[in-house]
């Protein structure tokens, strides 16, 4: 079932702008995952507003399949660009190119849509032909006023004694000498100055080069496998869409889409369909943007929406009830044989030292007093201090009695934890947390709170 983050005001309106990112296997699967994508794309375009624009992104080994998806549903002749991002320096890929690009593919949904003329910064290159300036200290670079060179013909006459056929009329001439914007050269000529300061950059091409990956050492980076960087999103979101607009991101993963839509004005709404990405999302928004407005969507409320998900999928609800708790998947959420250990909760019982709780799910209808037994032995085993039984239906008299005989964990600054600690599903939804020390969320770090314009008191 798919999950929905949903910003304040963007429910009952119509998307502008939609942002895709598309995972194709190879081999076998590759044509359920065309008619997987095929499906959602007709969708997408059902939703999108007449003046909206769709930016796909996938890899080159995708691309060209998900092409002729985009030709069918939106049409070749909304087809506007085939970006390519080159997402990480040189790539070792052994006996062929090195593989460090990614496409994104843009269509609008008519021919008429929004966009907005972006200018980036001159590269250093181009900035050093800005090697004149003048007495008040203006930087400026000489270029060409003839039009000999130029298709269309020009006008022919003599300016001061050099002659030729110009780019300008006479009275333009006297005006930009009048200006000061002309330069005369030692040989006679005359060229046209132009200013650095009146200079707005360059204008982005289809070739995206100068924004890097997200690295072990970005500030921005959550520890999520597919994160991209939020100025590739920045960017989409200026060429394409207006504050106010809004956003929808259905493969939203870690949210950055939804993240860069909250920094620039955009309302937005963000889908998935996993428990740990809608959970890390959440948390992400509340660490970046405290005050932000929003609300998920198909998560349970209650019990009897818990009971729901683990019937239907006991791998989401396991996700579902860590992301209650802030803790971390066992393995990044992937499904496998995990020794008893669902999850971890990293904390600093020292305020130094990092240690941790191992966490248990359990969202059958049976529950003894032997997984209480496996839990103490899979904390002994794994060197950690605390354990977390998380359980659906209530635990038996004898199952707490057993957590109670396990003692208690003393933390160096804040006294007795028990080391077995049990928590139903019910008391979650109410509120109810485990009791630890100084939590240390040591896997997905924190975002960094954002700075939003009109809002001082959110500085980074």
């Amino acid at each position: 079932m798919p999950l929905l983050l949903v910003s304040a005001a963007a429910a009952a309106v119509v998307p502008v702008l939609l942002v895709v990112s598309a995972k194709v296997a190879a081999g076998l699967a590759l044509g359920l995952n065309l008619v997987m994508m095929a499906v959602r794309l007709l969708e997408l375009h059902r939703v999108l507003k007449p003046a909206g624009s769709i930016y796909l992104h996938c890899d080159p080994t995708a691309s060209h399949y998900l092409k002729l998806l985009m030709d069918a549903i939106f049409g070749k002749e909304n087809y506007r660009n085939e970006i390519t991002w080159q997402r990480t320096g040189a790539h070792s890929d052994g006996a062929r190119w090195g593989k460090n690009t990614d496409i994104i593919l843009f269509y609008t949904k008519s021919g008429t849509w929004t966009w907005n003329k972006l200018y980036l910064n001159y590269e250093d290159k181009y900035l050093s032909r800005f090697r004149f300036s003048d007495p008040d200290g203006r930087k400026w670079m000489d270029d060409n006023a003839s039009a000999k060179r130029l298709s269309g013909g020009g006008y022919q006459y003599e300016y001061k004694g050099a002659s030729s056929l110009w780019r300008y009329p006479l009275e333009t001439m006297q005006r930009l000498d009048s200006q000061g914007r002309l330069h005369f050269t030692k040989g006679g000529g005359i060229r046209l100055k132009r200013y650095l300061d009146e200079a707005k950059g360059s204008l982005p091409q289809a070739l995206w080069t100068d924004i890097p990956p997200i690295n072990s050492q970005a500030a921005e980076r959550l520890g999520y496998p597919t994160q991209k960087p939020i100025a590739l999103l920045e960017r989409i979101l200026a060429a394409s869409s207006r504050p106010g607009d809004v956003v929808l991101d259905p493969f939203c993963g870690c949210g950055t889409t939804v993240h860069a839509a909250q920094l620039m004005g955009r309302h937005w709404i963000g889908i998935d369909v996993t428990h740990l990405a809608i959970g890390l999302i959440r948390r992400r928004l509340i660490d970046a943007f405290p005050q932000a407005q929003f609300e998920v969507r198909g998560v349970p409320r209650d019990i009897g929406g818990a009971r729901e998900l683990a019937a239907a999928d006991k791998h989401e609800f396991q996700l579902f009830t860590l992301s209650l708790i802030e803790a971390q998947p066992f393995r990044g959420g992937r499904k496998g044989a995990d020794g008893g250990v669902d999850g971890y909760i990293y904390f600093r019982p020292d305020g130094k030292n990092v240690e941790k709780a191992v966490v248990s799910v359990k969202g059958g209808g049976n529950v003894g007093v032997g997984m209480i037994r496996d839990l103490i032995a899979t904390i002994d085993r794994e060197k950690a201090h605390v354990g977390i039984f998380l359980t659906l239906e209530d635990p038996t008299t004898t199952m707490r009695r057993e957590a109670t005989a396990a003692g208690f964990y003393e933390s160096p600054l804040h006294g007795k934890f028990e080391k077995i600690q049990i928590l139903t599903l019910e008391e979650l939804l109410d509120g109810k947390r485990p009791h630890l020390p100084w939590i240390d969320a040591s896997v997905f770090r924190k975002a960094r709170r954002a700075r939003v314009a009109g809002q001082a008191d959110m500085d980074i």
